[in-house]
């Protein structure tokens, strides 16, 4: 049974990743969506397999910067077409790609002024959301990032507002994305928004910078937080009588350890919403051949609840891991704009 018995519970598969060939493995899988990360482009490009089509883009004059966006557009519009039928037959509530925006407008090197960043947001927002049905457009939930979420909101995207740790950056992005949802020409009846709460990175945290957590609590803190946000986020939407639903992504549900069963987010999550699965996980979960069953509702006892509440520090945890989480994507593009211009050389003629 294993990625249709997890379907069958209620939740949405999506695809960590946009590679063609992934992607329609997937899809057969009963994967419904997908999204994109530097991470995952630069990788791609380095398989080779796109040479030809960055080549036709180094032709047209397009820079190393230029290039890059051009890429990730490719194959982002690659995966949303064959996405499109699900987006088409669920009447918009399903069947979408994530497209993440500069990620260098985060890097602490270029030390970018917090408006300017907005600013940035919203025109990139824009350049590469407009005109699209089925394409979400990514936004970090950083300060520079949810200030511009509500005109982004607005200008009728749908949008991944990613990079959640917390209670404080959910609140703020779903209030935002509301705002926004209701300044529409039309009205906020036909907006669609999903809020990426990460998890396996949050118990990687606590083992590090929390060790004083009990068995019983230790790798349970992701799981705990991503519940009770998703418990927040079914509150908050359940009486604005809207067609489409306003979802929790439970993201980052790969395990980290190798000790860990693979599918130790899956199968804790399942029932609702939507998990964005790594490609090696989703292969793992479905080689395990469980039957899955609704565990999104569960929590751990109260005396776990209470020694997590006491001994995390939510607001030193969100810090430490935007730092990390910003750096992740930012690094990456830097060396994505590397890639390419190594690519370059190597497949344009010297003139």
């Amino acid at each position: 049974m294993s990625l249709k018995s997890l379907t069958a519970t209620g939740t949405k598969l999506w695809l960590d990743s946009v590679d063609p060939d992934l992607v329609d493995q997937n899809i057969k899988l009963g994967a419904t969506g997908a999204t994109s990360n530097p991470i995952i482009i630069s990788d791609l490009l380095k398989t080779g397999r796109f040479d030809e089509v960055m080549e036709a883009f180094f032709e047209e004059g397009m820079t190393d910067e230029q290039t890059a966006w051009a890429m990730t557009d490719y194959l982002v519009s690659d995966a949303q077409d064959k996405f499109q039928n699900i987006h088409d037959a669920t009447d918009g509530e399903d069947g979408y790609v994530s497209f993440e925006l500069d990620p260098l407008l985060e890097d602490r090197q270029r030390n970018m002024p917090h408006e300017k960043r907005v600013k940035a947001y919203k025109e990139l927002g824009k350049l590469w959301g407009k005109g699209y049905m089925n394409r979400m457009i990514k936004v970090p939930a950083t300060a520079a990032g949810l200030d511009a979420i509500e005109d982004l909101a607005a200008a009728g995207l749908a949008l991944n507002v990613t990079l959640i740790f917390s209670e404080r950056q959910y609140k703020i992005a779903r209030e935002r994305v509301w705002a926004g949802a209701q300044r529409r020409r039309n009205g906020p009846q036909r907006f669609k928004s999903v809020y990426s709460i990460f998890v396996s990175r949050v118990d990687v945290y606590t083992e590090k910078h929390v060790p004083t957590l009990t068995p019983a609590a230790q790798g349970q803190v992701g799981i705990v937080n991503v519940k009770r946000l998703w418990k927040l986020n079914q509150e908050f939407w359940k009486d604005k009588n809207l067609p489409l639903k306003q979802e929790i992504i439970f993201a980052s549900t790969g395990t980290k350890d190798p000790k860990l069963p693979p599918d130790k987010y899956v199968e804790a999550l399942a029932g609702s919403d939507i998990q964005t699965n790594p490609p090696a996980t989703n292969a793992a979960v479905e080689k395990l051949n469980k039957t899955y069953a609704r565990h999104i509702d569960e929590l751990p006892p109260k005396a776990v609840l209470d020694e997590i509440d006491q001994k995390v520090d939510v607001q030193k945890m969100e810090d430490v891991l935007m730092e990390e989480g910003t750096a992740k994507f930012a690094d990456p593009h830097k060396a994505l704009l590397k890639l390419i211009g190594e690519k370059r050389a190597a497949l344009v003629p010297a003139k």
